[in-house]
């Protein structure tokens, strides 16, 4: 008789963060981006990873939803523009299952968006204690797999 080979492990689906900006703000995001994915994390960031011929509201939904955590980049360019309110909304929706971290940037608490106003927001210079908080959560993440 064979023996059976053991059941192949899949490998632990990456703690995923989605980096929703606006256009004008791409260096910033890519910035932030490449902090974020220093903690071992994979992030989604439109401007870089939909293709030409994709979906974009699809894959926007998509990648939302396979994401943890959402980070909105709040500045005077994203703060009421429609893709950033739509992406924060998609995310408002899954609020349970998905973190949302808001990054200021030049914007006052009170341009915030009524439906995350009560987010703690992070000032753009305290981003790096953000990394290390995210950097904890993605080491939890790994563990529990």
């Amino acid at each position: 008789m064979a023996k059976q080979k053991p059941a192949a492990q899949s490998p632990p689906k990456p703690y995923r963060v989605f980096v929703s900006h606006a256009t004008a703000d791409k260096w910033l995001a890519k910035t932030l981006c490449e902090k974020i994915e220093n903690t071992g994390t994979v992030t989604f960031r439109d401007d870089r990873d939909i293709n030409g011929g994709d979906d974009i509201p699809e894959e926007i939904r998509k990648q939302i939803k396979q994401s943890k955590e959402i980070v909105v980049l709040l500045t005077p360019e994203s703060v009421g523009r429609p893709w950033v309110t739509l992406e924060v909304g998609a995310a408002w929706g899954r609020s349970k299952r998905m973190r949302i971290v808001l990054v200021r940037c030049h914007v006052s608490v009170d341009s915030i968006p009524d439906m995350i106003k009560n987010k703690k927001a992070i000032p753009l210079n305290d981003f790096d204690e953000y990394a290390n908080e995210l950097t904890k959560r993605v080491r939890d993440h790994h563990d529990k797999r």
